[in-house]
């Protein structure tokens, strides 16, 4: 495993939410844990099975900084934000031949289903913590998206 193969595996382990990963193989163990703002990367190489194993300690490179979000406009402000738990492809549908769990004027509860989003061939149904009206859909059907995007716009009112 090469440092760019570490680095990838870093930057997908903080966008993805995950508080610790372990992975051991043959000749490399890496241990990623998150929880502060910069993840924290402990990568142990072992050179021969006989010899003690030395340990380096690796910091992530630092992620270019993103640009600052377009300020929302006022009427945007009132609406609760459904966001992707996961990285993944967003479907709108439970299978090709069904319509869309939820559409734009649909009343929707707390803990019904709004999308699914597919991740390493598991399928995850997202379920709305708010209740209200949709307002606007953010993604378009077998889209990828990203942890955290925005993916629906609820008025709660």
């Amino acid at each position: 495993m090469d440092i760019k193969e570490i680095q990838n595996l870093i930057k997908f382990v903080a966008k993805s939410g995950a508080s610790e990963v372990k992975l051991e193989m043959d000749d490399v163990k890496i241990t990623i844990k998150t929880g502060s703002d910069a993840p924290e990367t402990k990568i142990i190489q072992a050179a021969a099975p006989i010899a003690a194993a030395p340990q380096v300690v690796a910091q992530p490179v630092a992620e270019a900084a993103t640009p600052a979000a377009p300020a929302k406009s006022d009427d945007d402000s009132k609406y609760v934000t459904i966001k992707s738990p996961i990285i993944g492809t967003l479907y709108r549908k439970p299978s090709p031949d069904k319509p869309v769990f939820v559409e734009v004027g649909d009343e929707i509860k707390t803990g019904d289903t709004v999308c699914i989003i597919e991740a390493m061939k598991l399928f995850n149904e997202i379920e709305s913590e708010v209740s209200g009206k949709i307002v606007k859909v953010l993604v378009d059907d077998s889209t990828p998206v990203e942890f955290d995007q925005p993916l629906f716009l609820v008025d709660p009112s």
